[in-house]
């Protein structure tokens, strides 16, 4: 599967912003996805998954602010950021795999680009 990710901007501290992943590929529906980011400097680190039956999980630095969602019919997956911080600040890219709820990056096989969310204080 091929994916895509897309939606990134910048935006101030308190706002939201909602970026997409954009999947080609007929097996879409059957694939865990989640969210990653990385911080200039930093090293990536997992931000969000939602498995093929829907379950969600999410760090803890995002829980409450983030909500993670997909539509199959449309091979897409979302990752909407309300409640951003500074700290949010990062390139964001979505991945699949076949393990379900896990944010462990060795388990996810197909990655898109980044897209850059900055977030201004």
């Amino acid at each position: 599967v091929q994916l895509q990710a897309s939606g990134g901007g910048l935006v101030q501290a308190g706002g939201s912003v909602k970026i997409s992943c954009a999947a080609a590929g007929t097996t879409f529906f059957a694939y865990t996805i989640a969210w990653f980011r990385q911080a200039p400097g930093k090293e990536r680190e997992w931000v969000a998954t939602i498995n093929a039956r829907e379950g969600l999980s999410y760090a803890d630095s995002v829980k409450g602010r983030f909500t993670i969602s997909r539509d199959n019919d449309n091979r897409r997956a979302f990752l909407q950021m309300n409640l951003l911080k500074p700290e949010d600040t990062g390139s964001y890219f979505c991945a699949a795999g076949v393990k379900e709820d896990t944010g462990d990056q060795r388990y996810f096989f197909y990655w898109g680009q980044g897209t850059l969310v900055t977030v201004s204080s």
